[in-house]
């Protein structure tokens, strides 16, 4: 049988209909799916331990090797099932590999719960004739559904995320489809199948078929559950940062003792190396920098118990700080070119060179909103303007350094003296005393600072208060 894949694989999971959809498969011609081949405890189905000359054993070493040897001793197309708990290494291969036929079916996930509940009563996972059946009742638990849940989801989500990277598509079913002809005739032209089927198989028959009122004993708790779930996804925050990488060359490591921190711009960093520094009784310019993702591997490996921290600061605090020393004030620190282009297509208003003695406190409230309302259209990817380091959200940053390094620790700044204090312990040195920086803006954030202000920072970092559990800025954290 010609075409455009060599194999195929369904990605299922347990109480889906896979067994029905298999036997639907394996009743065309050419077509001949093998059952699970990398579940971990078994090949194919159940108690069965080879499959084409290959043991378990053999599968673990070179997992490719059986889709290989499927491939070679199938009359026809091979397939196989795939769960979510199966060999990762298989999951990849087939993902990326565009000769093979993608198959997702799903179902309803409080059926697939249910269903699995009712099995692990009855130990009865199949049957062939309703005669046999077995059923049982089940207690809904919430907190093992959510997992169910949960696992079941994520693993949608990552087969989507790489077929759409990879360019690919995939064939989508429902459990109720497998027993609609019409469905499985198109999945067979899906495979270049070209014969055409006049109804399912009947092998297997579908257990437990009540109503799930007759299957749930708690059935009113587990409705009042369900209806907590937010199935339209409504609390998420939206996110249209890019993501951001790790930024390696910018972390800082102690002149002698194993400490790393990992600044985040427009936060407390030149008063963190400063504190570093004098840990060691060393001047800032023996703190080591310039680092790139080798050379922090070799420090890491050097550094015995080394450990890494990160400080956030609150973002009403930290997005004024960005406004002061990039946008407002002219000087080394000044994106001037940002600042143009704020003045001239935003109407931000400041001075032309600098502020002058008609800006005022006022005028200074009612820029920092303005630009606090940029920053908001321009985090969600509604400007031209690049998103920069100094008012990226504190969360993708610190999600750019789990790229090659989870922190040790992130430290709020306005708890900062006892953190560093406990920093201070796992080195076995004095902590020398912390100096806050000083406001460098002629108005400062507390004169200023008001409801409509919070509101505005708010609103562009919606995702950090979320994260971190900000709350409104308070004057105490200036200090």
């Amino acid at each position: 049988m010609a075409g455009r894949f060599e194999y195929f694989v369904v990605f299922a999971e347990m109480r889906t209909g896979s067994n029905f959809l298999e036997e639907n498969l394996n009743d065309f011609p050419g077509l001949h799916c093998y059952g699970e081949v990398y579940n971990p405890h078994f090949i194919g189905h159940a108690n069965k331990t080879q499959l084409h000359g290959m043991s378990l054993q053999d599968r673990e070493r070179d997992p490719v090797d059986l889709i290989k040897r499927l491939q070679g001793l199938t009359d026809g197309l091979p397939g196989f099932r795939f769960f979510h708990d199966h060999d990762p290494r298989i999951k990849s291969h087939c993902l990326a590999d565009p000769l093979c036929a993608k198959i997702v079916l799903t179902r309803n996930p409080v059926e697939t719960y249910v269903s699995r509940e009712i099995v692990r009563q009855t130990g009865q996972w199949r049957i062939g004739d309703a005669k046999g059946a077995k059923t049982a009742q089940i207690e809904f638990d919430p907190s093992a559904f959510a997992t169910h849940l949960a696992d079941r989801q994520a693993f949608q989500i990552e087969l989507l995320r790489a077929l759409q990277e990879s360019g690919q598509t995939a064939f989508y079913l429902d459990y109720d489809d497998i027993a609609d002809i019409d469905v499985l005739n198109g999945l067979a032209r899906f495979l270049g199948v070209t014969e055409q089927r006049k109804s399912p198989t009947q092998k297997t028959k579908k257990q437990n078929p009540q109503a799930l009122q007759d299957k749930v004993r708690n059935f009113e708790e587990m409705s009042v559950a369900l209806a907590s779930i937010d199935h339209f996804n409504l609390s998420r925050t939206p996110n249209f940062e890019p993501r951001r990488g790790p930024a390696v060359p910018s972390l800082v490591a102690a002149a002698r003792s194993p400490l790393l921190f990992i600044p985040i711009k427009c936060g407390p960093g030149n008063s963190v190396a400063k504190w570093m520094a004098e840990l060691d009784g060393a001047s800032e310019a023996e703190l080591t920098v310039g680092f790139n993702q080798r050379t922090l591997r070799q420090w890491k490996r050097q550094a015995k118990a080394h450990q890494s921290f990160a400080v956030i600061r609150h973002p009403v605090k930290r997005l004024h700080t960005a406004f002061v020393t990039h946008i407002l004030m002219p000087g080394a620190d000044c994106y001037s070119e940002i600042r143009e282009t704020l003045r001239r297509a935003y109407g931000l208003r400041i001075p032309d060179i600098v502020p002058d003695n008609a800006y005022d406190v006022t005028a200074h409230r009612d820029a920092f909103l303005q630009f606090s309302a940029f920053v908001k259209a321009n985090l969600s990817g509604q400007t031209s303007v690049r998103i920069d380091g100094a008012w990226a959200s504190q969360s993708e940053v610190l999600r750019g350094v789990c790229q090659f390094m989870i922190p040790d620790h992130v430290f709020r700044e306005d708890e900062i003296e006892s953190d560093l204090k406990y920093l201070a312990s796992k080195t076995d040195l004095d902590c020398p005393a912390y100096l806050h920086e000083d406001d460098v803006s002629a108005f400062s954030l507390d004169s200023i600072h008001d409801e409509a202000v919070e509101a505005a920072v708010k609103a562009a970092y919606q995702k950090d208060y979320m994260l971190f559990g900000f709350g409104p800025y308070r004057p105490a954290q200036a200090a």
